[in-house]
């Protein structure tokens, strides 16, 4: 069977993700720091795991242990989606909290980093293995107010590249760009001080005038790619650019 491993499954794409991947019969461990026992008893193919994605060294200790190779056995592809990630913080340099800025390079890059290694390394020998960053536009171009946000996202971006460069037989990998996605995330966009995010009108336009992707959508089309016969062909790609039928 196929298997999946997926953060952030709670809520936004990662909720979209997640049914969409049980809809398929798609296995799924699925990892966010509230995830709950309750969820993997409504629904047999999910394993949900409660892990702070934002400590490395809980990460680590996890990542240490055989959870992630139990489930992954016996499987006949291997599908990891780095779907968390944190917009905080937003805002110039003198604004910006150390300690905040810290998690956000944790949760954004360090953790996509740690899992893809992981779970390349943990895989059954030869299984087709594919691993899919959910990037961002803003990762591609300079965005005031998004420094940490746009940085880790194109630290996603050239991590891809280089992966795909190493040739590991039967691994592929692409940082996708989904758009932009009627999501928590969104409001949060749309809640900032103007002073902080000068940006923030077109945003609270997008949403005003229709211009939000459901993440409903954005998930079933996200997964018809990373199944696809074309994944991983261009290392970094935006949804929203790809002839998806």
């Amino acid at each position: 069977m196929i298997k999946a491993v997926l953060t952030g499954h709670s809520r936004g794409l990662g909720a979209g993700l997640a049914s969409e991947l049980l809809k398929r019969r798609i296995g799924v461990l699925a990892l966010a720091r509230g995830a709950s026992a309750a969820a993997s008893a409504e629904q047999p193919l999910l394993q949900a795991v409660a892990v702070d994605l934002a400590d490395t060294r809980k990460l680590a200790d996890w990542l240490a242990g055989p959870a992630l190779g139990d489930f992954l056995a016996g499987s006949r592809m291997v599908l990891l989606i780095n779907n968390a990630g944190m917009l905080q913080p937003v805002g110039p340099l003198a604004l910006q909290d150390p300690a905040e800025l810290a998690r956000a390079v944790a949760l954004n890059v360090a953790a996509p980093m740690m899992l893809a290694a992981a779970v390349v390394a943990a895989r059954p020998a030869g299984v087709d293995t594919r691993i899919l960053h959910v990037s961002s536009g803003a990762g591609r171009r300079a965005v005031p107010g998004w420094s940490v946000y746009g940085a880790t996202k194109a630290a996603l971006d050239h991590h891809a590249r280089t992966a795909a460069e190493d040739g590991l037989a039967g691994v592929r990998i692409c940082s996708l760009a989904p758009g932009v996605i009627d999501t928590d995330m969104q409001a949060e966009i749309r809640a900032a001080d103007e002073q902080r995010f000068p940006q923030r009108e077109r945003f609270v336009a997008l949403k005003r005038e229709g211009g939000l992707s459901s993440a409903e959508d954005t998930a079933r089309r996200l997964l018809d790619h990373l199944l696809s016969a074309t994944f991983g062909q261009a290392p970094v790609a935006d949804l929203r650019e790809l002839d998806i039928r």
